[in-house]
């Protein structure tokens, strides 16, 4: 197995292999492009997301700079995705964003670790371990989520929460390390924020 294998085997490898060095030049020069783009230049940021990103669905957007390893080569959205300004992606390996997520600013997606033992960083070893968010899911501003880490449908997690475990639909999770505070309920359909109520005409 190469060192290109290696990046979705969850084996330690050699981030600076020459192979690997080449491919991900050429998605970085994409990403420089897209961060260059004027705000008027809205259809040239969706063609070129769809050139950078795995996967893309409609109505995807990422407001730049983005910050991504790969480009977003190994980044697969759903539909309606929106992420705001600094969105980092460790994208070594497969990072899936379900339809209808929203990220805010400087938000961390990192799936590349490195081993504890020093030797092996000295010689700079790291290995990948794939990110899978779910479905209709909000990640607060300052959110950092480590590699391996799965959040299921509908979860908010915290503004400056760090995610070091998997966290299960339908709750509200935050903190350092990122637990879950409670679960999603029929006061969530009355009460928006800090008591103020939700009309029930939006219902309609």
């Amino acid at each position: 197995m190469n060192m290109m294998d290696k990046l979705h085997s969850g084996e330690l490898y050699l981030p600076g292999d020459d192979g690997i060095m080449a491919a991900q030049s050429a998605c970085l020069e994409l990403q420089y492009e897209y961060n260059a783009t004027r705000p008027s230049e809205l259809k040239k940021r969706c063609s070129l997301l769809k050139q950078m990103f795995a996967e893309i669905g409609e109505g995807c957007y990422i407001e730049p700079p983005l910050h991504a390893n790969w480009g977003g080569h190994h980044v697969h959205l759903g539909k309606n995705v929106y992420a705001n300004f600094n969105l980092t992606l460790v994208d070594d390996t497969h990072i899936y964003i379900g339809d209808y997520t929203m990220i805010a600013p400087n938000v961390i997606i990192a799936t590349g670790g490195h081993p504890v033992l020093p030797e092996l960083r000295e010689q700079g070893y790291q290995y990948n371990a794939e990110i899978r968010i779910g479905k209709n899911c909000w990640i607060g501003a300052g959110a950092i989520i480590l590699p391996g880490v799965t959040v299921g449908d509908n979860t908010v997690i915290g503004a400056g929460s760090v995610v070091t475990h998997d966290l299960p639909a339908n709750v509200v999770a935050v903190g350092n390390p990122c637990r879950v505070m409670r679960e999603i309920g029929p006061k969530d359909r009355e009460v928006y924020f800090k008591g103020r109520k939700i009309d029930p005409s939006i219902w309609k």
